[in-house]
């Protein structure tokens, strides 16, 4: 019966550390740097591979396991049917007892509920800025570099090599040129 953690942070400028020194208890710690918006979490997926029967997977925070609450509930079926169970450090919760399972149902459901009302209430803010005329959107980064593109492609240089020289996409060249 071992006890295996999980560590995620979004972004590589993130730190794992504080993760790491909570999950210190652990027999091994499964660890990525990778969006959690993201399907594609190749050491959630080895980690979910990896537990047997008996083993409890740890994690600092529900937020590092999951993208909402429908995966949540997947993680945690998943986890139910090879017999593993899920300890959640921040919160104190673990799905071997039935309130345990009932809280990061709960949990979960409210933490989508949450981020909803963020989203929600970000798009009110950027639509108010927009009708004052103080929200513009991102600055365009390839377009003020069209002249730059075309000298150097008229000078010989490949497209991917002034796409590296002037750090923007390839696309960004076929698109300027």
């Amino acid at each position: 019966m071992a006890i295996v953690g999980y560590a995620r942070v979004s972004t590589t400028g993130q730190n794992l550390e504080v993760q790491l020194n909570a999950l210190n208890d652990c027999d091994i710690v499964f660890q990525e740097k990778q969006s959690g918006a993201s399907t594609e979490r190749p050491e959630l997926k080895r980690m979910l591979e990896y537990v047997r029967e008996g083993d409890s997977i740890k994690i600092t925070k529900l937020c590092r396991l999951a993208r909402n609450t429908k995966h949540l509930l997947e993680v945690v079926e998943f986890l139910d049917s090879k017999k593993v169970s899920l300890q959640v450090a921040n919160l104190g919760i673990d799905t071997s007892s039935p309130t345990g399972r009932l809280m990061v149902t709960l949990i979960g459901a409210i933490a989508t509920f949450e981020r909803q009302l963020i989203l929600e209430r970000q798009a009110e803010g950027i639509a108010l800025a927009k009708e004052k005329g103080k929200y513009k959107g991102r600055k365009p980064t390839a377009r003020a570099k069209k002249t730059q593109v075309n000298e150097l492609v008229a000078n010989g240089m490949s497209k991917s090599q002034v796409a590296k020289h002037l750090g923007i996409s390839l696309s960004s060249v076929y698109r300027l040129i």
